[in-house]
């Protein structure tokens, strides 16, 4: 009878809680004019609406309205594949940095897509969001070079996140 009691208390009292992983950082300021345009994936934390793709592109264009426009496209189980496409619309909420945007496909709902690293020239971006369940490396171009690219999963496993679960995207 102690260890249900043992195990009951430590559910209540936190003691088999994993630690807290510190609020994930953005960067500190985008110049959206420089981010709008094409990036290719380059790897990802895949998710199910992304199943089957590689060859994965964003498209970013300003609106009139200040909004952001966004086409991206994928091809369906190899790079000569059919292409999917869909289009989305995305939102600056936090204005002092221009970091944290939301991201809508399917309206009303709408998910957080933060800028959590950019490169100097915006040649590559990594974005995700609080939650960390979700993950894109993002480049201007379809390849990235093995040192930047070993450097951002060093970056990210040091802002806690498990980057074994990254798949890279195959680009031609």
């Amino acid at each position: 009878m102690g260890e249900f009691w043992d195990t009951i208390r430590n559910q209540f009292s936190g003691a088999n809680k994993a630690p807290r992983q510190a609020p994930l950082q953005t960067v500190p300021w985008i110049d959206l004019k420089r981010y709008l345009g094409d990036w290719f994936e380059i790897a990802t934390i895949p998710q199910s609406f992304q199943r089957e793709c590689t060859a994965t592109r964003a498209s970013y264009s300003l609106r009139d309205d200040g909004d952001i426009d966004v086409v991206n496209t994928c091809r369906v189980g190899a790079i000569d594949g059919p292409m999917k496409k869909i289009r989305g619309r995305a939102r600056v909420v936090d204005h002092q940095t221009n970091a944290k945007l939301k991201v809508s496909f399917f309206r009303p709902f709408w998910g957080d897509y933060w800028v959590i690293e950019i490169g100097n020239n915006y040649e590559y971006a990594v974005v995700s969001g609080p939650t960390r369940q979700y993950l894109w490396i993002l480049s201007r171009a379809p390849h990235m070079d093995a040192i930047v690219y070993d450097g951002i999963l060093e970056r990210l496993r040091a802002q806690g996140f498990d980057t074994s679960l990254l798949r890279k995207t195959i680009q031609p």
